[in-house]
């Protein structure tokens, strides 16, 4: 099972099933939003 955490906040955005074990980042709803003003 794999984790999407954001990059910014450190909060886990999503699980996937996959056949290994990762941590990907990318960037939560919330922290895209903040980025545009």
């Amino acid at each position: 099972m794999g984790t999407i955490v954001c990059q910014d906040c450190q909060k886990v955005i999503e699980h996937f099933e996959n056949e290994k074990v990762s941590t990907l980042y990318s960037k939560c709803p919330s922290c895209n939003k903040a980025k545009k003003k």
